[in-house]
C-alpha cells in the first residue's frame, strides 16, 4: 500500500511540472497507449475561373452592321496629327501631312493629309435624325452646322418618300484604330485601306462625314445600297442641303477608296454645288489629286 501511494503521489509532482507538455506522460500503473494525433482538416479545392474568352470581333460596339459584306465597305473613317505641316508616317508606308486647321468646314483628309490625333470637335452635338442603333451613342454626334443640315436633308427625304436612317457620325481615333485593325486581320491591310482609313485620316473624326442608309439594316453602307431609291436620291439632292458623296463613282484613282454612296460629308451649300454639279471630288475642287492608294 505504502509503494502504491508513493507511486501516485510521484505522478501528480510529474504532472505538475509538465503543465503544456505536448508529449503524452506515463503514469505508473497506467496504459502507455498514445492516442492518434487528429488528422489535419482537409484543404477545400477550389477551381479557378475561366478566363474571359475574346470578342470575335474587336470592335463589335463600334462596328456599322455592314461589313458582313464581304466586299468590305466600311466607310473611310480615321482620325490624324497636329498641325505643323510635317510629314510623318501614319500607319503605312504613304507619308501624311498633318493639317493646319482641323475646324475648317473644307478640311481635306485622305491617305495624305490628316488631323491632330487627339482632335475632337467643340461643338459636336446629336441631330435629331433617326439612327438603325436607337441608342445615343458617341457615333450620332456630328457639328453643329452639319447636323442641322442634315436635320433639313432627311426632313426633305421624308418628305419626297424616302426615309433614311444615320449608321455613323463621329469616330474618335481610337475607335477608328480599333475598326481598321480589325478590318486588316480580317481581309489584310492592302485590301482593308481600299475602304476604312489608317487612324489619323478619317473624314469621321471631324464631325462633317455621316454615313446613311435606308430602313433596309442589310445594306447599311454595303455595296448593295448603291442603286435603291435612298441612294438615288441623295446624288440628286444631297448638294441642296450641303453635303458630297465624298467617294464616287469612278473616282476611286483620286480619293483611293472604293465608290460609298452612303457616305456624305458636309462642306456648305455652295461648294457641294459646285462639286457634284461639276461630278467633281473634293480633291480635285481644291486641286489636291492625284491621291489614290
Amino acid at each position: 500500500m505504502f509503494k502504491r501511494s508513493c507511486n501516485t503521489l510521484l505522478a501528480v509532482i510529474m504532472l505538475s511540472l509538465c503543465t503544456g507538455c505536448t508529449n503524452p506522460i506515463h503514469l505508473p500503473g497506467t496504459s502507455s497507449v498514445q492516442e492518434p494525433a487528429p488528422e489535419p482538416a482537409p484543404v477545400p479545392h477550389t477551381v479557378p475561373p475561366e478566363p474571359e474568352k475574346p470578342a470575335d470581333n474587336p470592335a463589335q460596339d463600334s462596328l456599322p452592321p455592314q461589313h458582313a459584306s464581304s466586299a468590305g465597305t466600311q466607310s473611310d473613317s480615321g482620325e490624324g496629327k497636329n498641325p505643323p505641316a510635317d510629314s510623318e508616317e501614319t500607319g503605312g508606308e504613304e507619308a501624311v501631312t498633318v493639317v493646319a486647321d482641323p475646324d475648317s468646314i473644307t478640311v481635306l483628309l485622305n491617305k495624305h493629309f490628316a488631323l491632330p490625333k487627339d482632335y475632337r470637335p467643340q461643338d459636336l452635338i446629336y441631330p435629331a435624325v433617326p439612327f438603325l442603333d436607337p441608342k445615343k451613342n458617341e457615333k450620332h454626334l456630328m457639328r453643329k452646322e452639319a447636323a442641322q443640315a442634315l436635320e433639313k436633308l432627311f426632313a426633305a427625304a421624308k418628305k419626297d418618300g424616302i426615309t433614311l436612317m444615320g449608321v455613323s457620325a463621329f469616330r474618335s481615333y481610337t475607335t477608328q484604330e480599333v475598326l481598321f485593325n480589325y478590318y486588316v486581320k480580317q481581309d489584310g491591310e492592302e485590301k482593308a485601306r481600299t475602304y476604312s482609313a489608317v487612324p489619323g485620316t478619317s473624314e469621321h473624326q471631324t464631325g462633317l462625314a455621316i454615313d446613311v442608309s435606308g430602313t433596309d439594316r442589310k445594306c447599311a453602307a454595303a455595296d448593295c445600297f448603291a442603286g435603291t431609291k435612298e441612294a438615288k436620291w441623295l446624288e440628286q439632292h444631297a448638294a441642296e442641303y450641303g453635303f458630297i458623296i465624298r467617294y464616287p463613282l469612278g473616282k476611286e484613282a483620286i480619293t483611293g477608296y472604293q465608290y460609298e454612296p452612303w457616305h456624305i460629308r458636309y462642306v456648305g451649300k455652295k461648294i457641294a454645288e459646285e462639286i457634284m454639279g461639276q461630278k467633281i471630288t473634293l480633291e480635285e475642287y481644291l486641286h489636291q489629286v492625284p491621291v489614290s492608294k
